[in-house]
């Protein structure tokens, strides 16, 4: 027998609480029913599993002292609970009522094979990121934060068999605390060998093994503090379990690691490199490289980390658990039958406030979001509402972006000016310690299923701008960088606001030309919202006894003009059940009335490019305001808990949607821009009142224009549907189409009677409306003027001419103002609302 073999080895010195803690806690296993043990067994006989899932609570009732003794002394109980239970296993598995042939496969694959864990959920002792201290080391405990930077998962080796290179002593069972450690000494006496040390791969044990940083939630971290950070380690089931931007609770215990990254310091690699120059005549080294004992006190620097043994999302309050409280369960409902819903969570989401009812009105709906969808070839519709706020300074901008930030559990407020591209998307940072390359979240992962708001939207970069397009309406962000090729969830609503480019909004211009945003990027936007300072004398006012009640007291319930109907976790609660419990579905009538305004909108922005006069949008209508607009339904029916979308929300969407989409103002249009060609004037005429005539400025501003060529249009069309009728009646054919043009003016003229008072007033009317239609004729092309001759070669059938049709020829050639010329409006145009 080899001399080794006979060494008498040492007793180990018990650790009571220890054995105490594994016999009490196979008594706990030893009170589960029938049915949770072969559940257990059923989950350990999966390959990728071996821990065991242990509601605290539950042991809690159970046993009060030994759960009190876990969490004190989790990290020091952990071996004794897995010897408990796979204590339990063996004894009791002959006693389970299963297949002989599992019972056998899980004796041979999981008790002989595979190393068990117990794991705790439902733990009710939390701490913050920043309370965390040496006090707590070892503690069973729970924390919560946000990942922000994972990294990949790879084998850990946590117990090594070494063998002897000099005797081929095998050392088993070398535990590795998070560093490659070797035995001390081989176990063999007459071996005195330290170093030289081989590592048996086959009788060694790994597990799965990933690191995750977090980072404490933006609504724990206290005014003008720095973020704090705390390295996650997980292991076997626990591996892919977060992702950059998840909020998650992390149950678990805090431990101090050695702090490797101190050892690649500069410091370190001189001390290395002075030992190597004291080297003999032969060139050995005296003293060669020493590992970690040779830096003496940097063996001591350590730092915390958490090693977690069950991972949960940390969901804010979810619809069972608002239902199982009755108050809160009443409230919604008495919310729900609110008549003033939308104007009492309007004003009480923003006390402090005044005016800007269409602003909150979108940012409310963005809060209550549209349905996500997903089709049959797999692509995501987004259901998240995007909105920037465009206005001049001191328009309280910022501090809706600052409330919403504050409101939403789920909010990142960043500015657009300190901002890059990686600091909004992701970016691919070097690990310190393995210098491999890991991806670290930005400010749109970080704020998943929630708001980001950034402020100073339009002095972002133009590059850094691009970089969020995918992110805003495929709400996912693609990286391919260091090797690295991944893509990453990005749903989230941006919120964004933006100051003009002079300064102050321009309204004669378009808001293309207004702020420094790509068209792209424009269109991404649901909705647009235009503030612009302007003088009022009851707005100002208001909007200073707003502030000044504000800054004398800073409590909504002291000042009657900051009192709400309801307070933010009531709001908080309704939003999280609309959310959650409605999923709304467009009806038919809704859809054809979505239908319907969609063809409006863009034959109305045909008609307005067109002329290029008559209107001017601040935005172009494509297939994405189409798209909001059924998103801006869902989130109005949403908000009101009902499962059907009707046309009301459809109109509501709608009228919202037109706020944003402003006309830009237009100067007062020169009725003279167009000089219609005049007849040879007469020899006798005087020429002072010619040149009188012909320099004479008529202007008239873009409403009055828009209003008397909307007359002039409905009257051309009522008369063509009354002689189309008349023809379908009588059975004959229609003798000239549209209304002469003396008659339409006379018809105007009629209808302004009210609003002339003189006849030299008479006058003036009659030549603004003769000049308003040249110009509808010549330049905007809304009219068609037409004569016999002309609508004959189309194969309009006429009456047979008389001595009547002959006269009323030799009167349109004698008429060179066109007074008898036919009028018909162009069969493309669409009139404006007023």
């Amino acid at each position: 027998m080899d001399i080794a073999q006979q060494v008498p080895q040492h007793p180990r010195v018990r650790d009571v609480l220890s054995d105490q803690c594994q016999r009490l806690f196979f008594e706990y296993l030893e009170s589960f029913d029938e049915n949770e043990k072969k559940t257990m067994i059923d989950e350990l006989s999966q390959p990728q599993r071996s821990t065991v899932l242990i509601n605290y609570r539950h042991l809690s009732n159970f046993n009060d002292r030994v759960a009190r003794v876990i969490q004190d002394e989790y990290y020091r109980l952990l071996p004794a609970l897995s010897r408990g239970l796979k204590q339990f296993f063996r004894e009791h598995l002959p006693k389970i009522e299963m297949e002989a042939e599992k019972l056998e496969r899980f004796k041979r694959t999981v008790l002989n094979d595979k190393e068990l864990y117990v794991a705790f959920s439902d733990v009710q002792m939390r701490y913050k990121l920043r309370n965390l201290n040496t006090s707590k080391l070892g503690m069973l405990i729970r924390i919560t934060g946000q990942v922000i930077r994972t990294y990949p998962v790879h084998p850990e080796l946590v117990s090594a068999t070494f063998i002897c290179s000099d005797c081929q002593m095998v050392c088993p069972d070398i535990e590795q605390q998070f560093r490659f450690t070797q035995p001390l000494m081989c176990r063999n006496p007459v071996c005195n060998n330290r170093v030289h040390f081989a590592l048996d791969l086959t009788r060694s044990r790994f597990v799965d093994f990933q690191k995750v940083r977090i980072q404490e939630s933006q609504s724990e971290l206290p005014h003008g503090n720095i973020p704090r950070c705390l390295d996650i380690i997980m292991r076997n089931e626990c591996v892919e379990q977060a992702k950059p931007g998840d909020r998650c609770d992390f149950i678990g215990t805090l431990i101090v690691l050695p702090d490797v990254s101190q050892l690649s310091m500069p410091g370190v690699r001189a001390e290395s490199a002075q030992r190597t120059q004291g080297s003999d005549d032969k060139g050995f080294n005296a003293e060669g490289v020493r590992g970690l004992k040779a830096l003496g006190v940097r063996d001591l620097t350590y730092h915390l980390a958490f090693l977690a043994c069950h991972i949960t999302p940390a969901e804010q309050t979810n619809v069972e658990t608002l239902l199982s409280s009755d108050s809160k369960k009443k409230r919604i409902e008495t919310m729900m039958s609110d008549k003033n819903l939308f104007a009492n969570l309007r004003t009480s989401l923003f006390p402090t406030i005044y005016g800007n009812d269409e602003i909150k009105s979108g940012i409310l709906l963005m809060l209550f979001g549209g349905v996500p969808k997903r089709t049959l070839e797999k692509t995501s519709l987004r259901g998240d509402i995007n909105i920037c706020i465009v206005g001049d300074p001191s328009t309280a901008k910022s501090q809706f972006l600052k409330q919403v930030s504050e409101f939403s559990p789920r909010a990142v407020y960043t500015s657009g000016k300190a901002s890059t591209a990686a600091g909004l998307t992701a970016a691919v940072v070097k690990d310190e310690e393995s210098s491999e390359f890991v991806i670290e979240a930005g400010a749109l992962m970080l704020a998943d299923n929630g708001v980001c708001c950034i402020d100073e939207f339009d002095k972002m970069d133009p590059k850094d701008q691009v970089a969020i397009h995918e992110a805003m309406e495929q709400q996912t962000i693609s990286i391919t960088k260091a090797g690295i090729k991944a893509t990453l969830n990005a749903r989230t609503s941006i919120l964004a606001a933006a100051n003009p480019i002079a300064g102050r909004y321009d309204k004669t211009r378009s808001l293309r030309h207004n702020v420094n945003m790509s068209a792209p990027i424009m269109s991404r936007f649901d909705l647009f919202f235009i503030v612009v300072d302007e003088c009022n004398d009851v707005t100002d006012y208001n909007i200073a006894e707003r502030i000044i009640d504000l800054h004398t007291s800073g409590t909504r319930s002291s000042v009657p003009s900051l009192m709400t109907s309801y307070t933010f976790n009531e709001i908080r609660d309704y939003i999280t059940y609309a959310k959650a419990a409605v999923q709304p579905k467009l009806t038919s009538a809704a859809k054809e009335h979505i239908i319907t305004l969609y063809k409006q909108l863009r034959l109305r922005e045909t008609s307005s490019s067109s002329t290029g006069r008559i209107s001017s949008s601040s935005t172009p209508i494509t297939v994405r305001q189409l798209e909001s607009l059924i998103r801006l339904s869902e989130a109005i029916a949403k908000m009101y808990c009902q499962e059907d979308i009707d046309i009301k929300h459809v109109q509501e969407a709608y009228r919202l949607l037109s706020k944003a989409i402003i006309h830009v103002d237009q100067p007062d249009i020169d009725l003279n821009e167009y000089n219609r060609p005049t007849a040879v004037p007469d020899e006798n005429m005087e020429v002072e009142e010619e040149t009188t005539r012909t320099k004479e400025e008529t202007k008239i501003s873009v409403d009055e224009y828009k209003r008397l060529t909307n007359m002039m249009v409905y009257q051309l069309r009522r008369m063509d549907e009354e002689q189309e009728t008349e023809s379908q009646t009588s059975g004959t054919n229609v003798v000239m189409p549209g209304v002469k043009r003396r008659e339409l003016i006379n018809w105007v003229l009629e209808q302004l009677a009210d609003e002339i008072n003189s006849l030299d007033e008479l006058a003036r009317k009659k030549a603004t409306l003769d000049k308003i239609i040249d110009r509808l004729v010549h330049v905007d092309e809304i009219l068609i003027q037409l004569d016999k001759r002309t609508v004959s070669q189309f194969g309009v059938a006429t009456e047979p001419k008389d001595s009547t049709a002959t006269e009323e020829e030799e009167e349109d050639n004698e008429d060179p103002e066109g007074n008898n010329l036919y009028l018909i409006v162009h069969p493309n145009y669409v009139a404006e609302d007023q």
